[in-house]
């Protein structure tokens, strides 16, 4: 055999180990995934099914889903009973798109299923962009069970906290718009950049901010601009016109959270120039630069040597930095989800800067996201399976049940995820138009159960109102009907 031959027979052993490689990663990838998939979602299912899931935020979104089903423009209730519209708080008309599928499946548990489902997807740009630049399915792969491992993607797919957040879903879209724009499939790009603009009021600026990493990147300074200048309109929109609009008070009802820097968008731009020392001091506190920490660490801090993808995750850390509400700053909760695409996607560009490294680079951050995993919401589960079947869940589900639909409900917020599929909905101890009351007097939401059970017995000994259930902690109560003369 000639040397030729011998090269020519190595190219193709090597190209067949390859093409070998490349079809393992993306079975195991798939494999890890559907894994993914079904783990969550039964934590979510898991978590419905043992009364844990509040009011918010998945009960509100039910409840807008509802009432627009029923002809009331994405309506909800506020805790003291009040009829508002949601455009007023948050600007995610993907509830619209998300109502149809209630006609198939009219159950609150579908929210938290899809976002379980749609999350786990994400980790198929993740890994079509790290086998493309960094060269190899196995760093592919490696890249990403880190995006699945990640804390900040366990509790954007499982939020314990609140079950179900429009914004969750931005967290595939934005890396599945990345993934297009870095291809340079524009149709499909916009596609999915459309939809993320839908799931909240700064994720077009986000999605815009592609823009300016695109023009640069690839030298599409037009589409860029274009791009950039969407997201920015869209953004300022929203908060300019959308939710001052419809705000029962004219102005964005989280902008308390922004006083020490202005409160609103306008405040804010005085404050920038009249004291921007403000600004300093609202986000540099230990809490928060722990948030920053754990936010990039995982990854290495890969995505620092990519700035201009990472520009897209500034506006949801200028969000959750200035505000002065610490579960913004929090790891366990939704805020999280405007940022992970852009942690994630830029430490794969990051990690392609060290030419030849690929491979080695995307192993430690594997091992180092895999090293802080156990910072999950799956640690619930333990608890939720002793839960089932408990005769405090019995309780839950016997009282649920003597609430008809429809019926005006004030309900305490564990028991609300269960009960918002109605027009009127008020949060115990609200009750307003409501003609029936359900208590959990053990209710973690609240501060104290004493107060709530002062507040039971008040209802209990007013003639206006029948006890019809009680056990475990657990009171209905009915009003009676008003006899007319």
């Amino acid at each position: 055999m000639s040397s030729l031959d011998g090269v020519s027979a190595g190219w193709r052993n090597r190209l067949r180990v390859d093409e070998r490689e490349a079809a393992v990663a993306l079975r195991v990838v798939y494999a890890g995934v559907a894994a993914y998939a079904v783990l969550f979602v039964f934590a979510a299912v898991l978590h419905y099914s043992v009364y844990e899931t509040a009011r918010p935020d998945l009960g509100n979104m039910v409840q807008a889903i509802w009432s627009t089903l029923h002809g009331h423009l994405l309506e909800a209730t506020t805790p003291s009973g009040r009829q508002v519209s949601r455009l007023g708080f948050h600007v995610d008309p993907l509830l619209l798109l998300l109502a149809p599928l209630f006609w198939i499946w009219s159950n609150p548990v579908l929210l938290p299923v899809i976002q379980a489902l749609a999350v786990a997807s994400g980790a198929l740009p993740v890994f079509w962009l790290a086998r493309k630049h960094l060269d190899s399915p196995r760093a592919g792969a490696h890249f990403a069970f880190a995006y699945l491992l990640y804390p900040a993607t366990q509790f954007s797919a499982f939020t314990a906290t609140s079950s179900f957040h429009s914004v969750a879903i931005a967290v595939p879209l934005v890396l599945y718009a990345i993934w297009f724009l870095d291809e340079d499939r524009l149709v499909a790009f916009s596609a999915v950049a459309l939809l993320a603009f839908t799931t909240k009021e700064e994720i077009p600026l986000a999605v815009g901010c592609l823009g300016i990493w695109y023009a640069v990147r690839k030298g599409r300074h037009l589409a860029g601009i274009g791009i950039f200048t969407a997201g920015l309109a869209a953004t300022l929109f929203d908060f300019l016109w959308v939710i001052p609009h419809f705000s029962t008070t004219g102005v964005d009802p989280f902008a308390h959270r922004y006083a020490a820097v202005g409160g609103t968008p306008q405040g804010m731009a005085h404050k920038l120039f009249s004291d921007p020392a403000a600004f300093v001091h609202a986000v540099a506190t230990g809490h928060k630069g722990f948030y920053l920490a754990f936010l990039l660490v995982p990854f290495l801090g890969l995505s620092l040597l990519e700035p201009l993808l990472l520009l897209g995750a500034v506006p949801d850390l200028a969000i959750n930095l200035l505000s002065s509400q610490p579960d913004q700053t929090s790891i366990p909760f939704h805020w999280t989800a405007g940022i992970v695409p852009f942690v994630v996607a830029a430490s794969i560009f990051g990690a392609a800067r060290f030419k030849g490294r690929g491979r080695s680079l995307s192993l430690w951050v594997l091992a180092a996201t895999a090293a802080v995993a156990i910072y999950s919401p799956l640690y619930t589960l333990k608890g939720g399976v002793e839960a089932l079947g408990s005769p405090e869940a019995a309780a839950k589900a016997h009282a649920l049940g003597l609430i008809p639909e429809g019926a005006p409900v004030s309900a305490t917020n564990a028991l609300g995820g269960h009960l918002s599929a109605r027009r009127y909905f008020a949060t115990f101890p609200y009750v307003g138009r409501s003609t029936w009351i359900i208590v959990d007097v053990n209710d973690p939401t609240y501060r104290a159960s004493a107060g709530l059970r002062q507040d039971v017995s008040r209802y209990e000994s007013d003639n206006g109102w029948r006890s019809v259930f009680s056990s475990h902690g657990i009171d209905v109560l009915r009003k009676r009907p008003v006899i007319r003369q």
